[in-house]
Formats: structure tokens, C-alpha cells, sequence
């Protein structure tokens, strides 16, 4: 900067300095999901309606209202207490704060919480209904999925053979 004291020439538009070479961010990649990775949970939030089926890879979190199935085998399907649906559901597990009109089908476990109601048949092979829920419907056990053994499935008995008598 010019001060008064010195002596030279003054110049109003000082030359600009050169741009320096700024590397380019590195590339950003879309991150890869395998289909079912535990953790990844959708929702339908308090001010979602949907109308229709729901199918896909991922557990699902439900708070708004919902017409129609929800289909998620391998996955847990949640109702949050202000969740509203009328559907029937099929998933691994399904845990109810909100309102369920409909059937429910899981591989594992049906979860009823004090605040929630079902009013539907329920098929799984472990249910839990706490204190203060509402349930209306059937409750159909299914054994877990075993493998059959050897032991536990005898084999079929020959048809009977007359007896040889030793002469």
C-alpha cells in the first residue's frame, strides 16, 4: 500500500495476481445399497396419504395413513402412533403404536403396544399384546420354518410281507 512519505509513482489499478490452479473436487459417488441392509427404514410421515400397494426392500415406518397392502416379507413394518391403516400386511415384523384395520401376516413377530389397535386376523409365530391395546380379530400361531431331519420324519413303512417260516 502507498503512503504519503514515499515517493514513486502511484498506481490506482494495482495488477491482479495471477489465479492458482485449485484441484477439482473429487468425484462424488452415488453410494451403492445392497437390497436389504438393516437399518434402512422408509416413512410415510403425519402428512402422507397413500392410496395404493406398497412393495420393496426395506423396513418401513409409518405415521401418516395408508390405504390399500403393504407388502415387505423380509422386513419390519412399523405403525407410529399417529399412523392410520387400512391394509392387510405382510412382513417379518410388525409392531402397532398407531391403528391397523386390517389382516396381518409376519414370519416372526406381531408387536401390539398399549397404545395400539388391531382389528384384523393376525398369523406370525410370536405375538405380544401389552396392557391397554386393542385387538379384535384371530390369532393363527405358525410354527417357525424347521428343516425336516431324519430323525424327526420317520420313512414311510414297507408294506407288510408275509412271514417266512424256517422249515
Amino acid at each position: 500500500m502507498w503512503k504519503p512519505s514515499q515517493t514513486g509513482s502511484i498506481n490506482p489499478n494495482p495488477t491482479p495476481e495471477p489465479p492458482r490452479a485449485v484441484p477439482p473436487p473429487p468425484p462424488v459417488e452415488a453410494p451403492s445399497r445392497p437390497q436389504a441392509v438393516t437399518g434402512d427404514q422408509a416413512t410415510i410421515s403425519k402428512g402422507l396419504f397413500i392410496k395404493g400397494d406398497i412393495t420393496g426392500s426395506e423396513s418401513l415406518f409409518i405415521d401418516g395413513k395408508v390405504e390399500g397392502s403393504v407388502n415387505l416379507p423380509g422386513n419390519r413394518v412399523t405403525v407410529g402412533r399417529n399412523g392410520q391403516v387400512a391394509a392387510n400386511i405382510i412382513a417379518r415384523e410388525i409392531v402397532v403404536l398407531g391403528k391397523i384395520r386390517g389382516n396381518v401376516s409376519a414370519s416372526d413377530r406381531v408387536d401390539i403396544r398399549a397404545e395400539g389397535s388391531l382389528s384384523g386376523d393376525v398369523a406370525a409365530s410370536r405375538i405380544s399384546i401389552e396392557d391397554g391395546a386393542f385387538f379384535k380379530g384371530g390369532i393363527d400361531i405358525k410354527k417357525p420354518d424347521t428343516k425336516p431331519s431324519a430323525a424327526a420324519a420317520p420313512a414311510p413303512a414297507p408294506a407288510a410281507e408275509p412271514a417266512k417260516v424256517a422249515q
